[in-house]
This record gives structure tokens, C-alpha cells and sequence, in this order.
């Protein structure tokens, strides 16, 4: 990932609607790991978004996805950087995604947020892969939503996994 060493400003992100959603309301300015604060952010939406019923929340992922290709494709070439380290969109979809395939609960929740980071962080094979070779909005969108289906499925077989060892804890 290519990181610009020049960052919008708060008074920059107000101006522009797109740059306030690609930098998660802000999230993606902080000075250490971005990511990670994008997806802490992202973390408060949760419970607001369980609200929904379950064709309308997987509704809202798939457009907040196709929308996130616009949004950190047009942000990313307004800033002059192919993924800038702060275009944190991409964390809130992966997560959200991941903790759409996990039961609600918060031990749920934070093994989601756990297994998200660690995915997006280590990118394994096939995130490493797409992170590298696909440019341009989808791209960045790309790589987060593999890691959020990586962690939402690790997630749930780590938990079905529990279920079987200790019936009672299921």
C-alpha cells in the first residue's frame, strides 16, 4: 500500500462529503493506524445497523460496497495516491461484512473485529494477491471485503468449532 506523506485536514474532510466517507468520518486521519481506528469507528455503526432486517442490512453491504469502488477510487485519485492509508471506507465494509457472518453477541462481535484486523494486517493469500495487482477503487474495496469474508468464516468455524468442543457453551 502506497501512503501519502501529505493528509487532508478536519476542515478539509467538512468540505467534502467524499473525503469524510473515505476517511471514515475522520477516523482515517488519526496518526497511527488508521486502519485499525477506521475499523473501531466503524465498530459504533454496528449496533445501529442490526436494527435492520437481515435483506436490508446485506442490501446495505452491497451498496455501501459498489459505492465504496466510487468513493476510495475518486478519493484516492483526488489525493494523487493509488490507497491511501487513510481512505478507511474499505475497513468499514470489511467489517461490517465479517460481523454480518457472526452471530450478535458481543464475544461474537469482538472475535469479528479481532480476525478483520488480523486478515486485513497480515493479508494473506488471496488479499495479498488482489492488494498488489487490482487498481483503482475496486481494488482498495476489494482486498477489505476478502478479509471480512476471511474473518467472518474463520469466526463462525471457530465458534461452531466451541459449540462442538463444550455443547453447553452454545
Amino acid at each position: 500500500m502506497t501512503t501519502s506523506p501529505v493528509n487532508p485536514t478536519g476542515a478539509e474532510l467538512l468540505r467534502s462529503p467524499l473525503l469524510m466517507l473515505a476517511f471514515g468520518f475522520g477516523s482515517g486521519l488519526s496518526p497511527r493506524a488508521p486502519g485499525t481506528a477506521g475499523s473501531l469507528v466503524a465498530l459504533f455503526f454496528w449496533p445501529l445497523l442490526l436494527l435492520l432486517p437481515t435483506t436490508q442490512l446485506w442490501l446495505l453491504l452491497v451498496v455501501g460496497s459498489i459505492a465504496g469502488i466510487a468513493i476510495c477510487g475518486l478519493a484516492a485519485k483526488q489525493l494523487g495516491v493509488h490507497d491511501h492509508g487513510g481512505i478507511v471506507w474499505d475497513e468499514f465494509i470489511g467489517l461490517w461484512l465479517a460481523l454480518a457472518l457472526l452471530p450478535a453477541t458481543l464475544p461474537s462481535v469482538l472475535l469479528g473485529f479481532v480476525l478483520f484486523r488480523v486478515f486485513d494486517i497480515a493479508k494473506p493469500w488471496p488479499i495479498s494477491w488482489c492488494d498488489k495487482r487490482i487498481d483503482g477503487g475496486f481494488g482498495i474495496m476489494l482486498d477489505d471485503i476478502i478479509a471480512g469474508l476471511f474473518a467472518g468464516g474463520v469466526g463462525h468455524g471457530l465458534l461452531v468449532a466451541l459449540a462442538l468442543w463444550n455443547p453447553s457453551a452454545g
